[in-house]
């Protein structure tokens, strides 16, 4: 069931939810997931994206995401120059790719660290997104919730000690999906909740046996 602010778009700069406002979130969402503003950020825009992306601002929306600008935000037409002036460097490609969502845009980012992530997502209307891929591993993440993701090796009780971690905090678990390679290997786990977890909290969950990271991604 959608809301009136729903069906009539977000509030934003540009001329479409879908190539703008959508796009911005991608950028603002895969920021969230590297957890640092990018240094780099190499681009592909897919189907729909690829054919309109300068006509629609997909370009600079998607660029002002990855500094941090809501889809409202004043700056955004200007994002290029003001990642210029923070040392963002960037570039764009249009791949051939079938099977994708129309509106799709795969993201490589690397922080000031080196550390890097690829990302898959698509705009799927109304400035609404969801994230398809995250290194490999698939999954649906769209930024309504608050979420929690946890990469782990696959061992048993890992999942159950997790969530009772959670629930030790007080935290409620809106839904769960656990991604393996193959078992026994490494899993990817994204974990919505009510509300945000804090650092600590994340902390003790990344102290715990078998886990490799784990970090938080605010809802948009």
């Amino acid at each position: 069931m959608h809301g009136v602010f729903d069906i009539v778009g977000p509030i934003m700069i540009g001329p479409s939810s879908s190539h703008t406002a959508g796009a911005c979130r991608l950028g603002l969402m895969s920021r969230a997931i590297l957890g640092h503003q990018p240094k780099e950020a190499v681009i592909e825009f897919v189907g729909s994206f690829a054919a309109t992306y300068r006509g629609h601002g997909t370009d600079r929306a998607i660029i002002a995401g990855l500094l941090g600008m809501a889809p409202d935000d004043e700056r955004l037409p200007y994002s290029f120059d003001i990642a210029r002036e923070v040392g963002l460097t960037y570039s764009f490609s249009l791949p051939k790719k079938t099977g994708l969502h129309p509106n799709t845009a795969i993201l490589r980012l690397t922080d000031a660290s080196g550390h890097t992530v690829r990302i898959e997502g698509a705009s799927i209307g109304g400035g609404n997104i969801v994230i398809r891929e995250l290194n490999g591993f698939r999954l649906d993440l769209s930024g309504a919730l608050p979420s929690l993701i946890v990469a782990h090796l696959d061992r048993p009780g890992v999942i159950a000690g997790i969530t009772r971690l959670i629930a030790e905090t007080g935290g409620n678990i809106a839904s769960i999906r656990d991604i393996r390679e193959k078992r026994g290997q490494t899993a990817l786990m994204v974990i919505e909740t009510d509300e945000e977890l804090s650092p600590v909290h994340v902390q003790r969950i990344t102290a715990s046996r078998h886990i490799l990271t784990a970090f938080t991604v605010p809802k948009l």
